[in-house]
């Protein structure tokens, strides 16, 4: 009996042995297989209507000219001042010119730096028509021949930095029949997104990359019948999500009733009455974004909607300034950046704000155009209005553009900004 109960204790040893061999081997083994499981690859899914990934349309050109490209370290200067605001997404095109294969040259520099810095790209394809921007008679219904070498361009960009770039757009406002001298038809754009979708299909670009078109509200359906074309149709349904582009500045001009009925004969500060114009642009914005969101579902596609582009000029001597719509100065830039931001957020929906910083080369013979001025800082590196509250995180982090820190427009004085405010005089005058 006493060998057996010996026998017992043995055997009762033994297993206990070895069931601690077990929970040892897949304690490790566990341990291991988290050391193995590599971090989830951000993707367009994740970053797409997230408050937390603030996106912006970036060109870092500070030259008149785009002959004279910004370099590197100019780049990187102004990713670290956009990564220090929130923008971990931008907005790129040109990538013909070093200028987007340099943007993304930054952002991995920066990347190899700073393990937590985070910065991703949405990769423009600049899209033309037969002829375009020639005295040639243009063919909308045919694609430029240059075309193919962009899309091959973007491409290979996307490939080389796939954890960089998360999104490709053909085409920059390529449908939008006001762009004369080169718009396309959909159809254009169909071919070139579905051939990117196709490349995506064979594992030549990652099944996680988006496409898109980045396009004005009328483009996507949101306007006049005759963009709503069988193309169009067959182009929602093969994008990843739509990218569209809202303005209502330009439509202070253009559809000016939202804008200067009543409201310089109605009482109140200044202030007050500016807030009820910047409202209305609000309001003017979400319109057509609702326009948009109604023809997709006509036409049977529920996809993401994000605005691929809006802003406000901060100066005009146009249509935009005292003599025309008088929309144009930093405080309504700024009520329109912060309100814009606002809704956005809330609603999820990504906004490509335009832009972040000025860029003189885009109507270089008239410094005052309103074109030049789109920014959230000059082009020296000046915070307008809207940026005023983060000029002290700037600076502690020691942050710059060029040889000056970052300093407040109008050297932080209102009163003197206030001066350069006006409300509609009720008439547009500038024709």
């Amino acid at each position: 009996m006493k060998d057996r109960y010996k026998y017992k204790d043995e055997l009762g040893i033994t297993r206990l042995f070895l069931v601690l061999i077990f929970i040892s081997i897949t304690f490790f083994s566990c341990k291991e297989d988290k050391k193995m499981i590599l971090p989830k690859s951000i993707t367009a899914v994740d970053i797409l209507g997230d408050p937390e990934c603030q996106a912006v349309s970036y060109g870092g050109y500070r030259m008149n000219s785009r002959d004279i490209q910004p370099s590197i370290a100019d780049i990187k200067e102004d990713l670290e001042i956009l990564s220090a605001l929130g923008v971990k997404l931008i907005r790129t095109y040109n990538v013909h010119l070093p200028h987007a294969s340099n943007v993304l040259k930054a952002i991995e520099e920066l990347r190899t730096e700073n393990a937590e810095f985070e910065m991703y790209v949405m990769l423009g394809v600049w899209i033309n028509c037969q002829n375009a921007f020639s005295e040639l008679p243009k063919d909308h219904s045919i694609g430029s021949p240059d075309n193919a070498g962009e899309v091959d361009e973007a491409v290979s960009l996307a490939q080389q930095h796939p954890e960089v770039v998360k999104i490709i757009a053909v085409g920059n406002e390529a449908m939008v029949k006001w762009a004369a001298s080169y718009y396309v038809e959909p159809g254009i754009i169909l071919r070139w997104v579905r051939h990117i979708q196709t490349l995506k299909s064979k594992g030549e670009l990652s099944k996680d990359l988006w496409v898109t078109s980045s396009d004005n509200f009328a483009s996507w359906g949101g306007g006049s019948e005759e963009y709503h074309v069988p193309e169009l149709d067959s182009l929602i349904q093969e994008v990843d999500y739509i990218s569209m582009h809202t303005y209502p500045m330009h439509d202070t001009h253009y559809n000016p009733a939202f804008w200067n009925k009543e409201i310089a004969k109605s009482g109140g500060a200044l202030e007050i009455k500016v807030d009820t114009l910047i409202t209305r642009a609000i309001s003017y914005a979400q319109s057509q974004y609702r326009a948009v969101e109604s023809y997709a579902k006509k036409v049977g596609v529920q996809k993401p909607i994000h605005i691929g582009e809006t802003g406000w000029a901060s100066q005009s001597n146009g249509f935009y300034g005292p003599d025309g719509s008088r929309a144009c100065d930093e405080y309504k830039q700024a009520m329109y950046y912060h309100k814009m931001r606002s809704w956005t957020n809330e609603d999820s929906i990504s906004c490509f704000y335009f832009e972040a910083f000025d860029e003189k080369w885009k109507d270089a013979a008239n410094p005052n155009g309103s074109e030049n001025h789109f920014g959230l800082f000059t082009h020296d590196g000046q915070a307008k209005y809207a940026l005023w509250g983060s000029v002290d995180l700037l600076n502690s982090m020691q942050l710059s553009r060029g040889d000056s820190t970052i300093k407040k427009t109008y050297n932080g004085e209102l009163d003197e900004l206030m001066k350069t405010v006006f409300v509609p005089n009720g008439i547009v005058t500038k024709e």
